[in-house]
């Protein structure tokens, strides 16, 4: 049972009606207990009061409730869920073949940012997106939120899904720096690498990128935000300013609920932790022959104004992007043309494009490329 999202909502009825019945009570006693007139109507007006705002919270807070499980029971979520030290996390797989692709999400996302492109990929191997500990279906875990936990947490996942053989692992944006944890520490698993705008070790101290890195929402914040949405209060206002453009109205749909249900320590746990991954990461590699692709996102498409700040930026994650090619003899890079760092989502049909012909060339089925260590615009 989803402890925020439904017990929560229930203590919180709990307590509401039980605050509502005794502000009540008193409303009704006032004038027998009470002489002073202007004491009388200040008490009126402040039980009035409390019972709106303790009403407004626990009818919220179980709309919210109601409209999530209800959300859950019409769309019941792809995929198994499996224990992995005591801990459940999700994993959905489908299609056939080996080698197993395996999905990993950017920072705050959940394996719902793969939706788009999943059951294209699923025709010509299997292939299994998953949600990191604390997103999606998976349970949080405590600290610390680094790359060595995580590969070996998703290590465990595969071996409790039955996910045998050879894996090539995709990683978006933060998860480059997983992807190449768990490459070094499984080798003999894993036959391939791909990066989707994935994130480099120890990038935070690139004077471009360190700027815009920032240090995350202050505790005062987390405090309040955590409350906020499991009163509902997002959903009242309708917001789902989580929304990825390019979606479709169910998977909008999909990630608004995902929103609406938000996870705070999981993302602040792995950006404490940036630096902790970059140092358990930055000597990986090189990983000899061992086939790697790597898409970019398009610097064009990011500056949206002649800024010269963001032309550094820019030039600071291609030249980051370019020296992953070292990582392997047998690499290739190609620019997304007119995409933004969702690469998935932006240029879904250069992914689906590429990732089979990727995975058939690892099975040798098709001619080796002729161009490894180019870098494309496609």
């Amino acid at each position: 049972m989803d402890f925020d999202y439904v017990v929560v909502p229930l203590l919180v009825l709990f307590i509401g009606v039980l605050v509502i019945w005794m502000s009540v009570r008193r409303v009704l006693s006032i004038s027998a207990k009470v002489s002073n007139r202007w004491r009388r109507v200040a008490e009126r007006i402040a039980l009035s009061a409390i019972v709106r705002l303790v009403g407004a919270v626990a009818g919220s807070a179980s709309l919210n409730a109601i409209a999530r499980l209800w959300f859950r029971a019409h769309n019941p979520p792809l995929g198994e869920t499996y224990t992995v030290d005591g801990r459940k996390m999700h994993i959905d797989c489908s299609g056939t073949g080996s080698p197993t692709k395996i999905l990993d999400v950017g920072l705050g996302n959940d394996a719902s940012i793969w939706t788009k492109v999943q059951p294209v990929l699923a025709k010509t191997t299997r292939v299994c997106s998953y949600d990191r500990a604390g997103y999606g279906l998976s349970e949080a875990r405590p600290a610390p939120r680094d790359a060595d936990h995580i590969a070996d947490e998703l290590h465990g996942l595969l071996l409790e899904a039955k996910v045998t053989g050879p894996v090539v692992l995709t990683g978006h944006s933060i998860a480059g720096m997983y992807i190449r944890d768990y490459a070094t520490r499984y080798p003999k698993d894993v036959a391939g690498l791909v990066f989707v705008d994935g994130s480099t070790p120890m990038q935070q101290d690139n004077p471009a990128i360190k700027p815009m890195m920032g240090k995350g929402p202050p505790p005062w914040a987390i405090l309040i935000a955590k409350p906020a949405f499991i009163a509902g209060v997002p959903r009242l206002l309708e917001k789902c300013s989580h929304a990825t453009p390019g979606l479709d109205a169910h998977e909008l749909r999909l990630q608004g609920e995902e929103f609406f249900g938000m996870h705070v320590q999981a993302p602040l746990g792995e950006s404490g932790n940036f630096e902790r991954s970059g140092l358990e990461t930055v000597h990986t590699g090189p990983y000899g022959a061992l086939p790697i692709l790597i898409f970019s996102h398009d610097p064009v498409k990011a500056q949206s104004s002649a800024d010269s700040t963001q032309k550094m930026v820019d030039d600071a994650w291609s030249q980051m992007q370019e020296d992953l090619k070292k990582l392997s003899t047998r690499s290739r890079r190609i620019i997304a043309r007119g995409s933004s760092h969702n690469i998935q989502i932006d240029r879904a049909d250069l992914i689906e494009k590429e990732l089979p012909l990727f995975i058939e060339q690892i099975r040798g089925t098709v001619p080796q490329p002729a161009d490894y260590g180019s870098t494309v615009t496609e």
